[in-house]
């Protein structure tokens, strides 16, 4: 029995002994056979470093900006849906202890506090998780409330035309808690919005930037294609993302794709990177293969059901600490000195046995 969190996934197994069976495989759990889940987090460990040797590493700088915006380090907050589920300060708690460690918060549409109250809980930069639903005056509301609370950027989700089938959800009887309330959508009747609108197309894309002013990111995207398209389209950055294998199984990890995606980017938009992240040496992999930054989503919502604030705050805090370990003993001293050259994947060494 674990004890103590020394790392992020401990996190995951105390949470599991202390939250209702319902919430924790709502948060833990995926799409159908959970393939894409695991392998979001398996792929990572196919990938082996090339360390560099006597470089001086005695300090590390592993400070960034994102969209302008500096961070003090490349890990932000990813958007996940009902914190409150977890503790009762749900939202709050993570947005506090995402601008204690000096990162962005991304708040999910589906929060269970407002995008009002959750921006007037003190300093820090924040995102806003964006779905589209056919209500289009409902989006333009949201957008215009998120810009007028000064959230920096729209997190546009656009892998989610339909919800995956989750078969947890099924089996448990899902339903919300009864302290617990979608806050930003607070009495509005979800069965004559539809929910997320599946007709939802590139040109909707053009829409969204005559409503506001903030940058797009788009999150979901996962194929060289969709890239082009989106860069074309006017997207600010690309989250690859497949929705924490919560939406099409046997979808690929991540981090497989993030090479295409990058090399279709060409160094337009920023990159960044969510899913199966539970290690600094993952975010390390994720950087050489070209990403300015990645986003977690699990790690911090079962860091939040076991200790709250201080919870968040410490698995960020770990990361970062894993992160700074492996970049000194990668040769490393700064983010910027972090490359391709540093990490080996296994369509390198089956190039080398075929030499």
């Amino acid at each position: 029995m674990v004890l103590i969190a020394t790392n992020v996934c401990d996190y995951k197994e105390l949470a599991k002994q202390k939250l209702p069976r319902m919430v924790y495989d709502y948060y833990a759990l995926g799409a159908e056979d959970q393939r894409t889940v695991r392998e979001n987090k398996e792929a990572f460990s196919r990938i082996q470093f090339r360390p560099r040797v006597l470089i001086d590493v005695s300090h590390i700088y592993m400070s960034t900006s994102v969209l302008g915006y500096s961070i003090s380090m490349p890990i932000m907050v990813a958007p996940t849906a009902l914190h409150k589920m977890a503790h009762p300060e749900g939202e709050l708690a993570s947005a506090r202890a995402a601008a204690s460690v000096g990162t962005i918060m991304t708040l999910s549409s589906w929060s269970s506090y407002s995008i009002e109250v959750i921006n007037s809980t003190g300093p820090g930069t924040r995102f806003f998780q964006l779905s589209v639903y056919k209500d289009r005056n409902l989006v333009q509301q949201v957008i215009g409330r998120a810009e007028k609370a000064g959230y920096k950027a729209i997190v546009l989700t656009v892998d989610a035309p339909w919800l995956g089938r989750r078969e947890a959800d099924v089996k448990n009887r899902f339903t919300l808690p009864p302290n617990v309330v979608l806050k930003n959508f607070e009495g509005v009747d979800f069965g004559n919005i539809d929910k997320v609108d599946p007709s939802l197309s590139w040109k909707d894309i053009k829409w969204l930037q005559t409503i506001t002013s903030l940058p797009i990111l788009m999150k979901g995207i996962l194929t060289a294609e969709d890239t082009r398209i989106a860069i074309e389209s006017g997207a600010a950055g690309i989250i690859v993302s497949n929705h924490g294998g919560r939406q099409l199984d046997h979808a690929p990890a991540t981090i497989s794709c993030l090479e295409e995606v990058v090399g279709e980017a060409k160094g337009r938009v920023p990159v960044f990177l969510d899913g199966g992240i539970r290690r600094g040496t993952d975010v390390f992999k994720a950087l050489a293969l070209g990403a300015l930054g990645v986003f977690i989503g699990r790690p911090v919502l079962f860091a939040l059901a076991v200790d709250g604030e201080a919870g968040v705050r410490k698995a960020l805090q770990m990361l970062k600490d894993e992160l700074e370990v492996a970049m000194a003993l990668s040769g490393c001293a700064s983010l910027k000195e972090i490359t391709r050259g540093h990490v080996t994947t296994e369509g390198d060494r089956i190039r080398r046995s075929m030499l």
